[in-house]
């Protein structure tokens, strides 16, 4: 029987170049100057290619899964946080009492929190959605050697792809990437670092707020793993440097694509799946939106890279699927412009 994240890969159609088209087109005849609605513009054209119909249906519901896991590079010292923080963050989503939760309630966005990874047991929540499928508990420390096996990845992309089939089939229509894991940010800027041939001093930040002295230990730890790194292929990346959520996230993206729904990167976390997304399938890009550019200096390197222009920058640095979740209500608006909006000729408005 075929992987969970197999059957996505196999699923995958390149998005509708005659809906886009169509959109674009259209765009062109509704009552304003052509381009004045600027990247609300890209995102409908776009949004009309993923769905192969112009205009498209509104991207709603939404949901947002948060992939947790630990890291072993924790014990380097490279947060100063402890790593039974992940597990606490876990049961506090499920309570609904994170930043996110009040975000996704505010768009009408679903909630699901993945442990994929935790090191620490999670006792049995009060409410909200957890779903077990830790595939370890947490990974190995990359500062020494590989972060996992190569299973473990396949594993970990495997959850991701199955969780984004899950979301679509209980009926969601857009994807919004979540993620926690204490020192998840010294793996990501090691992925970043690996699949963008950057140095580490320009992706790695400072994550929870560390001081200039662990900064520089923190890229140190980077700098030496990346160094090890000799197959700079998606998977090959993400068991060398990477973690289990990131592995999850990648599946979870190529598993929205093949559901030919959108699906909306937050912030370093998944960016650096994104990364690995596309290094083992080119053919996911078009299906993800850039929610928003965290200050982390790795989100913007991995932006770059591929080519995405972000919606929001607030200033952001939480994670979660917060900056991603407050893209939403834009994609939303691009589609209903698309379809809502009076044409020169309806309207009776004279062209230029």
């Amino acid at each position: 029987m075929s992987s969970p994240f197999a059957v996505a890969l196999a699923a995958l159609t390149p998005p509708d170049d005659a809906a886009a088209s169509a959109a674009a087109e259209h765009l062109d005849r509704l009552t304003k100057p052509p381009g004045s609605l600027g990247l609300l513009e890209d995102l409908a054209i776009q949004l009309a290619g993923i769905a192969g119909v112009s205009p498209p249906p509104v991207p709603e519901p939404a949901a947002v899964a948060v992939f947790a896991g630990d890291h072993g590079v924790w014990a380097e010292g490279v947060t100063p946080w402890p790593q039974e923080v992940t597990a606490q963050m876990v049961a506090n989503f499920c309570a609904g009492g994170a930043a996110i939760n009040v975000l996704a309630r505010q768009a009408g966005a679903r909630v699901v929190v993945v442990d994929v990874g935790v090191a620490t047991e999670i006792a049995e929540p009060p409410g909200g959605e957890l779903i077990r499928a830790r595939v370890a508990p947490g990974t190995a420390n990359l500062a020494v050697g590989p972060a996992m096996s190569a299973d473990e990845v396949d594993q970990a992309l495997d959850v991701g792809a199955e969780v984004a089939a899950r979301l679509v089939g209980d009926g969601a229509r857009c994807l919004i990437t979540g993620d926690m894991g204490i020192a998840n940010t010294t793996a990501s800027a090691a992925v970043i670092a690996a699949l963008t041939g950057r140095p580490a001093a320009d992706v790695t930040g400072r994550g929870t707020g560390i001081d200039d002295d662990r900064l520089a230990h923190k890229i140190a730890v980077v700098d030496g793993a990346v160094k090890r790194v000799t197959d700079r292929s998606g998977k090959a990346v993400l068991a060398e440097v990477g973690g289990l959520e990131i592995a999850a996230l990648a599946g979870f993206i190529v598993g929205g694509a093949a559901a030919r729904v959108p699906v909306i990167l937050d912030g370093v976390i998944a960016c650096a799946a994104a990364l690995a997304a596309v290094a083992i399938e080119p053919a996911v890009l078009p299906f993800v939106v850039a929610g928003h550019r965290s200050v982390e200096p790795g989100a913007s390197v991995a932006l770059a890279h591929l080519g995405l222009t972000p919606l929001v920058d607030l200033g952001l640095r939480l994670g979660e699927g917060t900056g991603a979740c407050l893209a939403l209500p834009m994609l939303q608006a691009a589609a209903r412009l698309l379809a809502d909006m009076a044409t020169f000729d309806s309207a009776g408005v004279t062209e230029k």
